[in-house]
């Protein structure tokens, strides 16, 4: 089966190509690899303490709510190229752009869950949400077959 791109790029000068919007799941990507600098951010964030010269050391250190944004952002790393793949197989087998963008809205969405739970300390609620991401995921790679 070949490959063809679902998005027609038109060529500098030809004002009569239409322009296809980038679809939802492709956002959903860029959004997905954002999650881990947001989790960073949170461990980081205001605190007077920080040492930017070497930050995993200090990161090392915490506890409390920054230890667990920083194990949140370790998480996210992983869950990360997991979907991205799933997204672009999904897209490569011609799975109807919908269907993708439904699960991939639903993995972020979980993921900004799974955040928050992780914050707050709710472990087995956020391994709840961690496994049906997982399962978003694995529903993503198996699309095309219902």
């Amino acid at each position: 089966m070949a490959f063809h791109p679902p998005v027609a790029h038109p060529k500098r000068g030809d004002a009569t190509a239409k322009v296809v919007p980038m679809p939802l799941a492709i956002v959903c990507i860029l959004l997905a690899g954002l999650l881990p600098i947001v989790s960073t951010g949170i461990a980081k964030a205001g605190f007077k303490g920080y040492d930017n010269r070497n930050p995993r050391e200090w990161l090392a250190r915490q506890t409390g709510f920054r230890a667990r944004a920083n194990a949140a952002q370790a998480n996210a790393w992983e869950a990360f190229p997991f979907f991205a793949a799933a997204v672009l197989s999904a897209q490569w087998m011609a799975v109807p752009q919908a269907r993708i963008d439904a699960l991939a809205v639903a993995f972020v969405v979980l993921r900004v869950i799974y955040l928050g739970l992780y914050l707050a300390d709710r472990a087995s609620l956020r391994s709840l949400i961690w496994m049906v991401g997982w399962g978003v995921c694995i529903a993503l790679y198996l699309a095309k077959l219902w």
